[in-house]
């Protein structure tokens, strides 16, 4: 901004008491009183975790030459800044509050740094996987409302990993997707497809987020998951993933992706749905019926969280909501 089209109030005299105020002071010039909110409280905490801390210059200066790291090794194919949001369960917690759910819906999860727009759109029945390695599995869903009707036409999202706990936008030499697919729930609400069954695998751990967890003693391990996306108008936007039980990183999964609703046992192909699907009896099985909430529905429970979210965090404080989010009520 030209400083003569704008009011700079008079900051000086900077010490470490009142660099927070007047930090603030000038960061809320703008008429976005959402962004000056968000502002507001970033340099709050910020300036609070470097004063409790006593935070060094040397520690301050590894951490931004850190960033750096993380933004170079990023790509099309490789979104590092969502991996380092995922091991510090930021992204668990931003969909949480996004999205919060009813006790009858389902549960969202971690999207990842593997979701692609290129997947191919197909008709229930195909299979998605081209793996010779992969152990074949029937996945077998429904999608419906909290009060058991089905919802037509979801778009539906599906990824996983070849059976070496590879997606395939990690192979340089890959000629299109594979392991997924976008498909659409049929009038009574169901999709199904051949996959393979899902595997353990680490998450990319060669760069800058897999040097963070080294240091901090971290395995970079996922437990075996296949995941999902749900997208139609008039219906709350749902990320989520199934995670096979039993798998050694189900409790100390690496992205903090697990939640106890979400986790299935593999099953077997009857006899009854072999001859339905085509498939041979006694093959991998998951199944699993997914509800999805309204946007209205969603829409008030954030509402309500956050209304209370900032009541308990700011007492006696005036608080509104502006586009549903909230901001200090001065008016």
């Amino acid at each position: 901004m030209d400083p003569t089209e704008v009011n700079i109030p008079d900051v000086k005299d900077m010490n470490i008491d009142n660099i927070t105020k007047n930090t603030i002071l000038i960061n809320s010039q703008g008429p976005n009183a959402r962004v000056k909110y968000l502002f507001e409280r970033l340099v709050t905490h910020l300036h609070d975790f470097a004063r409790e801390t006593r935070l060094s210059t040397t520690e301050w200066k590894t951490a931004l030459d850190f960033l750096v790291s993380v933004g170079q090794i990023s790509s099309d194919v490789r979104h590092e800044f969502i991996l380092l949001s995922d091991i510090l369960g930021l992204s668990l917690l931003v969909d949480a509050i996004d999205h919060p759910k009813l006790p009858s819906s389902t549960e969202g999860s971690v999207l990842g740094p593997f979701h692609s727009h290129e997947a191919e759109t197909i008709e229930s029945g195909k299979d998605i996987s081209s793996d010779p390695n992969g152990e074949t599995c029937l996945v077998i869903c429904t999608v419906k409302n909290p009060s058991g009707a089905p919802i037509e036409g979801v778009k539906i999202d599906i990824w996983e990993t070849d059976s070496s706990g590879h997606y395939d936008v990690q192979y340089s030499e890959r000629e299109g997707p594979d392991g997924r697919c976008v498909m659409k729930s049929d009038k009574d609400g169901n999709f199904w497809f051949k996959a393979i069954v899902p595997v353990s695998y680490p998450i990319p751990h060669d760069g800058p987020v897999g040097q963070l967890l080294k240091l901090l003693h971290r395995h970079p391990w996922r437990p075996a998951h296949m995941h999902f996306m749900f997208e139609k108008e008039g219906w709350d936007h749902l990320i989520t993933a199934l995670y096979i039980t039993p798998d050694p990183y189900l409790t100390s999964d690496a992205v903090f992706g697990v939640k106890d609703s979400l986790i299935v046992s593999l099953g077997k192909v009857s006899a009854i749905q072999a001859a339905e699907y085509g498939v041979p009896e006694g093959t991998a099985l998951i199944t699993h019926d997914f509800v999805l909430v309204s946007d209205k529905e969603t829409q008030s429970l954030r509402d309500q969280n956050a209304l209370k979210a900032v009541a308990d965090l700011f007492p006696g404080k005036k608080m509104k909501l502006l586009d549903h989010l909230p901001v200090p009520d001065v008016d």
